[in-house]
């Protein structure tokens, strides 16, 4: 009967056990799919590129791509001045400024009117932001157009603030759109990389050099321009001019920038390319997590450390305040607070100067009392060199006496 008892008892704890095991298990996988739910954020794509490089257009292609293979996606025009888009963006900046009106209202030109009205829609952008990240969990990709004339967003604070916001929250790449026929002439390629060059390093962003339009002409000279650095200088052979020295010059400089650039051929026409496009971006929002975000978490912490420096600091002087006033009311005085910070800091540099002036001192008290003693051992030996001299003055000084004694 106990032996019936004991194999009962074992067999519930053993079921017990595995209960416990499938509820933990069962836990596990739960906080995973949480942290997975967690982490996936949307890759934001901001495209940017020269007047007449086929950006909005290429912007068209990228949509009917996610719309064809049903992944999700969210498209932000920026570009204020532009009369007809070929695709219907989620979130219009046209929607909220009229930039004919602020043109007209502030005496502007079209690239004033257009810089003027980022200006006015990034102060706002925090709520164009909250509504992204309401609907990031069930989105692939978020995109931003630019307006044509690229320097008015890179190179504009409204620019730098809605692209640090996006960075911030979500993973970020920027795409620079090159029109590819017009890159023929090596010299004007190597001033669309010292552009794209120039933007990246501004950012810190990764970046995707789209090159559009190979419908027209085939992309392969520029990538092996970028990729062996003979091939460029052989094109560069028949330019003896002063411009071709200096991109041959140039063209050195910027191999280290090549090697950290995505690049990828694209057609917005026919659509080619646009598979490989969606994998550079990939790639490159894999360097995004690998060099900008631990860039941003350590700026975040060095903020974080000194916000807590500033509000230890204010807590002391709160606390010196109340036991000053023990009880009585306190009114601030920034004067007398200078004063006092002023004071503090002269104070700590005189008891630096004190401190250094001690330590000089008791040196020098070393060697002024080892000094005195020896002084004072010749003044025992009465500071005579022999015995001979010393009976010598004083039989000088005894005939002295005795004259003075006559007198």
């Amino acid at each position: 009967m106990s032996e019936t008892t004991t194999s009962t008892s074992t067999t519930d704890n053993n079921n017990v056990n595995n209960n416990n095991n499938n509820s933990n298990k069962n836990n596990n996988n739960n906080d995973d799919n949480n942290e997975n739910k967690e982490e996936k954020k949307p890759i934001n794509i901001i495209v940017l590129g020269m007047a007449g490089s086929g950006k909005t257009t290429l912007l068209q292609r990228i949509r009917a791509h996610l719309y064809e293979n049903k992944i999700p996606g969210y498209i932000i025009n920026l570009d204020p001045a532009v009369s007809k888009l070929p695709y219907t963006p989620n979130i219009d900046i046209r929607d909220t400024v009229n930039y004919k009106e602020v043109m007209k209202q502030f005496n502007l030109g079209p690239n004033g009117g257009i810089v003027t009205s980022l200006n006015l829609f990034s102060t706002k952008f925090d709520k164009v932001l909250e509504i992204v990240e309401k609907r990031s969990s069930s989105l692939d990709y978020i995109i931003l157009d630019t307006p044509g004339q690229i320097e008015v967003f890179t190179w504009s604070a409204s620019g730098a603030i809605i692209t640090e916001l996006m960075a911030s929250s979500f993973p970020t790449v920027l795409v620079y759109v090159v029109d590819t026929p017009r890159t023929v002439d090596p010299t004007t390629f190597m001033s669309n990389m010292l552009y794209a060059c120039s933007i990246m390093y501004k950012s810190k962003l990764p970046m995707v050099v789209a090159f559009n339009k190979i419908d027209i002409t085939n992309h392969r000279f520029a990538e092996e321009w970028m990729s062996d650095f003979d091939s460029f200088q052989d094109a560069l052979t028949n330019d003896p001019t002063y411009m071709g020295n200096l991109t041959r010059s140039l063209s050195l400089v910027l191999e280290e920038f090549y090697s950290t650039l995505q690049s990828v051929g694209v057609s917005a026409v026919d659509g080619s390319g646009i598979d490989e496009f969606f994998e550079k971006i990939g790639l490159a929002a894999q360097d995004y997590h690998k060099y900008y975000k631990a860039d941003l978490e350590k700026i975040k912490k060095q903020k974080s450390d000194k916000e807590q420096a500033e509000a230890n600091k204010n807590w002391e002087k709160l606390k010196r305040d109340l036991e000053e006033s023990k009880g009585a009311k306190v009114e601030y005085d920034f004067k007398k607070e200078k004063k006092r910070e002023k004071q503090e800091k002269t104070k700590n540099i005189y008891d630096d100067e004190e401190d250094d002036y001690r330590e000089n001192y008791d040196d020098r008290d070393m060697e002024d009392s080892g000094e005195y003693e020896s002084y004072e051992d010749e003044q025992e030996d009465g500071g005579y060199a022999n015995e001979e001299e010393r009976l010598e003055d004083q039989r000088a000084y005894e005939s002295l006496m005795s004259s003075i004694k006559k007198i």
